[in-house]
């Protein structure tokens, strides 16, 4: 890529050469830098065909990803829980993200990391006892924008549920077929976000974040168990005691004193479920809940 043809603060993107193998490598090697929408991926890969993928999506503050450890670290086990080759590690990312920064021009933005099972033969199966393994995949993007902190409306979705039982609830993979027909769904309905029950039937997170309920001046959370995902911004609020887990269904959220979506890059309060008004949160306080959690 000619450095000079790429715009200050338009979207940036670094694709691994298809025959580097990341999961042999140290340090991530030979690529290509574009524009995300010039770079390719062959068709034969599993991620664009199949969904069979993870990523990560990490702020970008200052021109320094935050919590980067968190999310790799999250990604990994979600690699390993899928039978996926660990994904790179931070001293291999990290200076390909400084040159993302640096070629961009953006230092306010969401880096995704994407890891895909790679190429190989048509259908579902993976190679089996004495077949060459699949060629890992990995490709980042860095896009400007700014977190959200505004309040939303949302309806609980009624086609769409997390499913409490699979493994890919426990991991961000590339499947989001579910939330993107849940915020159709919401969207149609003059909202602007949905919430998603979980295959048992309690509440469980919306289309991209972590549902925060407060109650009688505690946050609580519905559990991992109820398949929702487990968030880098949602397991800080339990580290700190700032959140409890706690099983939630939708008179709990209508009885609530206010609700939060919260992930990487936003803390939105809830004004209204299914056009029934919500307690009111401020916007400044669901910034400085969020921002307490970040630093």
């Amino acid at each position: 890529m000619d450095e000079n043809s790429h715009q200050p603060g338009e979207p940036i993107g670094w694709i691994a050469d298809p025959e580097v193998d990341i999961g042999t490598e140290t340090t991530l090697s030979s690529g290509r830098w574009g524009h995300p929408d010039q770079l390719a991926l062959p068709l034969s890969d599993r991620g664009l065909q199949l969904a069979d993928g993870l990523f990560e999506t990490v702020l970008v503050e200052a021109g320094q990803p935050r919590l980067l450890q968190e999310h790799l670290r999250r990604w990994q086990g979600s690699a390993a829980l899928l039978g996926m080759a660990s994904p790179p590690s931070a001293e291999a990312l990290k200076p390909h993200l400084a040159e993302a920064v640096r070629r961009s021009g953006i230092r306010q933005g969401a880096l995704r990391l994407n890891w895909s099972r790679g190429s190989g033969s048509r259908g579902l199966d993976l190679p089996g006892a004495g077949q060459p393994p699949l060629v890992h995949r990995f490709w980042l993007q860095l896009v400007a924008c700014q977190p959200a902190f505004g309040a939303i409306t949302t309806i609980i979705s009624r086609h769409e549920r997390r499913n409490a039982d699979s493994l890919l609830s426990r991991c961000k993979s590339f499947a989001y077929g579910a939330q993107i027909q849940a915020r159709r769904e919401a969207r149609a309905a003059g909202a602007d976000e949905a919430l998603l029950l979980s295959s048992s039937g309690e509440l469980c997170c919306g289309s991209v974040a972590n549902l925060l309920v407060l109650r009688s001046g505690q946050w609580w959370t519905p559990p991992a168990s109820s398949g929702c995902l487990p968030g880098v911004m949602r397991q800080r609020a339990l580290e700190s005691d700032l959140a409890r887990e706690a099983s939630l269904d939708r008179a709990d959220l209508l009885g609530s004193d206010g609700a939060l979506l919260i992930n990487s890059l936003s803390c939105r309060p809830l004004s209204s479920c299914d056009a029934l008004e919500l307690p009111p949160i401020a916007k400044a306080q669901a910034q400085a809940l969020w921002r307490n959690l970040l630093d």
